[in-house]
C-alpha cells in the first residue's frame, strides 16, 4: 500500500511537472479574460494517453523510434513516460494485447464451432467480421513493423491465430471435403489455407501500406461478395488435396 501511496506521489509530481511547462494561454491578459488552466490529468487518464499515443507513435513510426521521440510527440517528459512503463518493451507489450488481443471475438470461435452453418456460410461470416474488425489502419501498419524488426508482436499474434482459429478452419475445411480422418494437417492444407488468409489479409495491406483504393460494390470497406468469391474459390481448390 506505501509503495502504490509513493508512485502515484511520484506520478502526480511529474504531472505536475509537465503541466506546469506547459505555456500559459494569454500570459499578459487580465485572469478574467483567460481561458480556464488544463487540469492535471488523473493516473489513469495519462496512461490512456500515453497508450492511445504509442498506438498512434508505432503505426507511423514502427519500433526503431525512440522512446523520447514519442514522449516529445505527447508533449511529456521522458521520465513521465517510464514512471508508467519501465522500458520499451513492456510498452510494446500493452500495444499488443490493445491493439491485437483487444480486438479479438469470442464470437468468432462460435460461429465456426456451429455446426448449423454450412462451410460457406461460416468462412464468409467470420472473414467478413474479421476484416471489419481487424483490418484497421493500427493493426495492419503495427504487424508490418513488428515483422521487420524483432517480430515480437508477429509471433504473439500468429500464436494466437495457430492456437484459436487455424484449427478451426482446417477442421471446417475438411468437413466441406467429408475428409473424416483425424490426422494432422498436410503442408498442403496449411498452406492452401494461409493464401486464404493471406488474401483477406492482403485488402488491408493495400488500403494501410500500399495507400492503394480497395474496391468495394457496397457500403463497407471490405466488400462481403468479395470475401464470398474467396472463401468459394479456397473450397473449391481444397478438394484437389
Amino acid at each position: 500500500m506505501m509503495l502504490f501511496t509513493k508512485r502515484s506521489t511520484m506520478l502526480a509530481m511529474d504531472d505536475a511537472s509537465v503541466n506546469r511547462a506547459l505555456p500559459r494561454a494569454n500570459p499578459q491578459g487580465s485572469d478574467a479574460l483567460a481561458p480556464a488552466r488544463r487540469k492535471r490529468m488523473a493516473v489513469q487518464d495519462r496512461e490512456r494517453q500515453i497508450v492511445d499515443g504509442a498506438i498512434e507513435f508505432f503505426a507511423r513510426h514502427g519500433f526503431d523510434a525512440q522512446l523520447r521521440d514519442l514522449a516529445k510527440s505527447m508533449g511529456v517528459t521522458h521520465t513521465l513516460l517510464y514512471h508508467y512503463f519501465p522500458d520499451k518493451q513492456a510498452l510494446i507489450d500493452r500495444v499488443y494485447l490493445e491493439v491485437f488481443e483487444g480486438c479479438w471475438k469470442s464470437e468468432w470461435e462460435q460461429w465456426l464451432d456451429d455446426p448449423a452453418l454450412g462451410s460457406e456460410d461460416k468462412f464468409t461470416r467470420f472473414y467478413v467480421d474479421y476484416a471489419a474488425t481487424v483490418l484497421s489502419r493500427d493493426f495492419v501498419r503495427i504487424l508490418i513493423f513488428s515483422g521487420l524488426t524483432d517480430q515480437t508482436i508477429t509471433n504473439r499474434f500468429f500464436e494466437l491465430l495457430r492456437e484459436r482459429l487455424f484449427p478451426r478452419l482446417l477442421r471446417e475445411t475438411r468437413r466441406f471435403r467429408q475428409f473424416k480422418g483425424r490426422s494432422q494437417p498436410s503442408l498442403a492444407e496449411r498452406e492452401l489455407l494461409m493464401g486464404l488468409h493471406g488474401s483477406i489479409f492482403y485488402m488491408g495491406l493495400r488500403l494501410w501500406v500500399y495507400s492503394q483504393a480497395v474496391h468495394s460494390e457496397s457500403s463497407q470497406r471490405y466488400d462481403p461478395e468479395m470475401i464470398r468469391n474467396q472463401v468459394r474459390g479456397y473450397l473449391q481448390a481444397s478438394l484437389s488435396l
